[in-house]
């Protein structure tokens, strides 16, 4: 595979151009970016999947949701629907998405929409009789069509940006002069102990495709995925530290899961029994009874995002799954403080 993506290395260079024409006349107005009268916070990522958006969207809701009406906006990456769609009780993870259906599942007094096309997801959003005053768009980087007021750009600690190459010989999916429209870098999935040293070397990876006075301070910040101590099925819970001694099988549909798998297995690996799906995958009924017969006399643990297209399928009371949180090394009062700044600073009273 390696091989094959370096054969490919003159369809990047061509990609390469394309993208960075493409950003060239968005950036000299060519190109028009349509700007709202409404706080807009953006969250992507330079390269394709795995950079933590959905916790770091879920951070932003739990910072915001107390003193604005927000709204999320995704595209609900392989739902079976078209256009947009406003969560109600009526749909489901295959109408919106299952990170748009975490969303509506877990957070109440928000909205959450879909809407491949960001413009009319937006003008569609701001039509309700209950209009957000703040709107966060999911995986919504590349997307030039609408111009956010502020970009939050997430890159992974052992796959920065910076040192990757882009599609197809790579996983950028533009140039890497990109970061330079992030108001805010994230560097994601950091280890917990992260020393000072390391941060600082990662900064200096970074700060060189920064360019301008401007861009060179832009903020750099640094997060790990927090895992829940608890795992969870629609009625019942258990600790983590008890659930490694039972028997289980470990199932996930996400992008790098290896870190999911570390922190449930136990120190005896015959007790679990693994299962990998492709990133967003959609469960079959084969899929349903591969599971049911690795399941017998095991609890079955999941990601959030494969909950919920997987609990409508399967025995409620077997399985669980573990909730994750995006949090900062260090610095998280001063990220809040910006995010804040920024929604203050722009709604209308």
């Amino acid at each position: 595979m390696l091989k094959l993506r370096k054969m490919l290395f003159p369809f990047s260079i061509l990609y390469s151009l394309i993208t960075t024409i493409r950003n060239i006349l968005y950036n000299n107005g060519i190109l028009k970016s349509h700007i709202f009268d409404i706080p807009i916070i953006a969250v992507g990522n330079l390269s394709v999947g795995g950079t933590g958006k959905t916790p770091q969207i879920e951070y932003l809701i739990r910072l915001l949701s107390d003193d604005f009406k927000i709204a999320t906006l995704s595209r609900g990456y392989k739902r079976k629907s078209k256009g947009f769609v406003l969560a109600s009780k009526k749909e489901t993870a295959s109408t919106l998405g299952d990170e748009p259906f975490q969303f509506y599942e877990k957070f109440k007094n928000i909205q959450v929409a879909v809407d491949a096309d960001r413009k009319n997801g937006i003008e569609q959003l701001l039509l309700q009789n209950q209009k957000p005053n703040i709107i966060l768009l999911d995986d919504a980087f590349q997307h030039r069509k609408v111009k956010a007021g502020f970009y939050i750009l997430l890159t992974t600690y052992t796959d920065l940006f910076c040192d990757d190459f882009v599609l197809p010989t790579g996983n950028l999916r533009e140039n890497k002069s990109g970061v330079n429209r992030a108001d805010v870098i994230i560097i994601t999935k950091c280890p917990h102990d992260l020393s000072e040293a390391e941060i600082e070397k990662t900064k200096f990876k970074v700060k060189k495709y920064l360019s301008g006075k401007e861009k060179e301070n832009t903020p750099i910040f640094f997060s790990y995925v927090d895992y829940d101590e608890t795992i969870y099925s629609e009625n019942n819970k258990i600790k983590v530290h008890e659930a490694l001694v039972k028997p289980k099988l470990l199932i996930a549909g996400i992008a790098k899961p290896e870190a999911f798998y570390d922190y449930l297995e136990s120190n005896d690996p015959n007790k679990n029994t693994i299962l990998t799906f492709p990133d967003h995958h959609n469960f079959t009924n084969e899929d349903v009874v591969k599971i049911n017969e690795q399941s017998k006399n095991k609890i079955i643990v999941t990601t959030e995002k494969d909950y919920v297209r997987l609990k409508d399928k399967l025995n409620s009371d077997n399985l669980y799954y573990l909730p994750i949180k995006s949090a900062f090394i260090k610095d998280s009062f001063a990220f809040d403080k910006l995010i804040i700044s920024y929604a203050k600073s722009t709604i209308k009273s």
